[in-house]
């Protein structure tokens, strides 16, 4: 089994539509638990951010500003550029309803998980605190139930474990190797030597620890989102009469299947929820569990302060930033563009090469590539597909230059039946972030040329800086302090890895982050329900002192010890 195959089968296990139900249903619960929390985020989280309750002598190394654009700068990132064009992609417009959703009732999971963290975070120096699922886990567990003290440390192992597996996947080599590949796309600068450059600067800023991290997001984030949502403006403004009947096809196609249009060979209901779901999580983080570590450094004496302003987290990254990635895509037409060239004339048949396995041989194109060595994609009919519904498939290919003429060379495909073509046309590959330069180009040649190339190095530098951390943290939940420099230079030569050519389709891409994104949700979510009692009733009693002006005298919030009895007592 190869790593593609290998990579497919555990997103199949992983993310089952049961689990992505169950995920589902977390966020319904927590968003009804907390009497619709998501107000409270979007008001008085707002108040938080802007400064209204700082106080500099709280235990803390960064403010609530800082915490957030840390948090969102592993949030806002490649998965609003590249993952967006993923999800409509292979799952149709249908698959941003789905995301949408997510963001919304996932909110509430935020809040929860977010102070949950506060509560349980290692201050013991309150310069440079310490505290995520794992602190929460294995703290939380021994101050409740002292006799499971080494359960706690256990679970809170095995969380790192997960964490250092999306950190590396999703977190690492998913943004340098879009940041590789649309490079090399546009400019012609090697991957690998994008690689190199990247791992280099991500190596200077986190070398200076959660204090520099949080300088550098705290310019960078604000910045960046607003260079890159004024453009995406001005393009839905000039496909503004397109916008309406682009947002209805996203509520259709949420609730109906998708049919074959241009380069979109189709897609279920069912997988375009299942891409929305990996899509948005992958996004949003909601019930990952990775940004609470970072919202961890918040200066603050009250939890739930900052639990609040880490709510905001999915409706900025999601409802704002994704949806105008998706009305870029869908408005411009790229997402089911007309072929870009066509094969000349011939009887091509496919042979089989094994049991199962049919190869089609090389075939000419009419006219030149826009890219000599561009990828290439045919549209063939095999066997059924469980993912769009149909009998649909993308037949990959790289095009082979031989003199003047031009050739596609045809990677092998499995089918249960002969494949045929469905005709002779051929569409250029766009992978990830590549599509959403497209839409671009298309409103003005060399805007996503320029725009996106610089947007996806920005988003994909914050967003690794970001995850530095997270797995920094975990290393020090694992090993302490003195194992973080070597994870440093891991961390580094890991992004050099990802641009050295051996992730090559967007299905691959797709999975390798859905694998490190999976394994986090699944141990995550439990720890969260394991503790939900007790965020809630922190969340609930603060809401309380806020109505009653507790909060505005400055009141002391209840001790941890009466929080964990109250809210275990509830969960009985």
């Amino acid at each position: 089994m190869g790593l593609s195959e290998f990579l497919a089968a555990a997103n199949a296990v992983i993310w089952h539509e049961f689990v992505l139900y169950f995920i589902l249903g977390v966020c319904v619960v927590f968003t009804l638990w907390s009497g619709f929390a998501q107000y409270y985020a979007l008001t008085h989280g707002t108040a938080v951010l802007l400064g209204r309750y700082d106080d500099s002598s709280d235990p803390g190394a960064i403010n609530h500003f800082q915490a957030l654009t840390a948090a969102l700068s592993g949030t806002v990132g490649l998965g609003n550029i590249g993952g967006v064009s993923l999800a409509i992609a292979l799952g149709g417009p249908g698959a941003m309803f789905w995301m949408w959703t997510v963001a919304l009732l996932g909110m509430s999971v935020k809040l929860a998980s977010v102070t949950l963290s506060m509560l349980f975070r290692n201050t013991d120096d309150p310069n440079n605190p310490h505290g995520g699922p794992m602190y929460v886990v294995a703290h939380g567990l021994g101050r409740a139930f002292p006799s499971f003290a080494g359960a706690g440390k256990w679970l809170g192992g095995l969380f790192c474990i997960a964490m250092l597996i999306s950190m590396t996947t999703g977190g690492n080599m998913f943004q340098a190797w879009n940041v590789g590949t649309i490079t090399e796309s546009y400019f012609g600068v090697p991957s690998w030597l994008c690689g190199l450059i990247l791992a280099a600067i991500i190596g200077f800023v986190i070398i200076g620890g959660i204090s520099r991290i949080g300088q550098v997001t705290s310019v960078l984030v604000p910045g960046m989102v607003a260079m890159y949502l004024l453009v995406a403006i001005y393009v839905v403004i000039v496909n503004i009469k397109d916008v309406p009947a682009m947002l209805a096809l996203m509520f259709t196609s949420a609730f109906s299947p998708q049919e074959a249009e241009g380069a979109f060979i189709g897609g279920t209901m069912g997988y375009a929820f299942m891409i929305g779901m990996k899509r948005a999580i992958f996004s949003n983080e909601v019930g990952q569990g990775s940004s609470p570590i970072v919202h961890a450094a918040a200066k603050t004496d009250e939890p739930v302060r900052e639990g609040l302003v880490g709510g905001l987290e999915p409706f900025i990254d999601t409802i704002i930033v994704c949806t105008l990635t998706a009305l870029v895509i869908l408005s411009t037409g790229v997402w089911n563009r007309a072929p870009d060239n066509t094969m000349v004339a011939g009887d091509y048949a496919f042979t089989q090469t094994a049991e199962g396995d049919w190869q089609l041989p090389p075939t000419e194109l009419d006219m030149a590539p826009a890219t000599p060595d561009a990828a290439v994609f045919a549209i063939v009919a095999a066997g059924p597909s469980a993912l769009t519904g149909n009998n649909l498939h993308k037949l990959a290919g790289a095009v082979r230059v031989d003199g003047d003429r031009y050739f596609v060379d045809w990677a092998p495909l499995t089918s249960s039946v002969e494949p045929r073509l469905t005709g002779t046309a051929t569409y250029t590959t766009y992978i990830g972030a590549t599509l959403t330069a497209h839409a671009f180009d298309t409103i003005q040649p060399g805007l996503g040329k320029y725009l996106i190339t610089l947007a996806t190095w920005l988003f994909a530098i914050s967003t690794m800086i970001a995850w530095a951390y997270y797995g920094e943290q975990c290393v020090v939940f694992m090993f302490g302090e003195g194992k973080v420099i070597a994870f440093k230079f891991l961390y580094c030569a890991i992004a050099l890895i990802a641009t050295l050519g051996w992730i090559r389709t967007d299905a691959d891409l797709d999975n390798m982050a859905g694998v490190g994104t999976g394994v986090m949700v699944i141990v995550h979510v439990p720890i969260l329900c394991l503790f939900a009692a007790v965020a809630m009733r922190v969340y609930k009693e603060y809401r309380a002192r806020l109505r009653s002006g507790a909060v505005a005298n400055s009141e002391p919030a209840p001790s941890i010890e009466s929080l964990l009895k109250t809210g275990f007592n509830e969960n009985r």
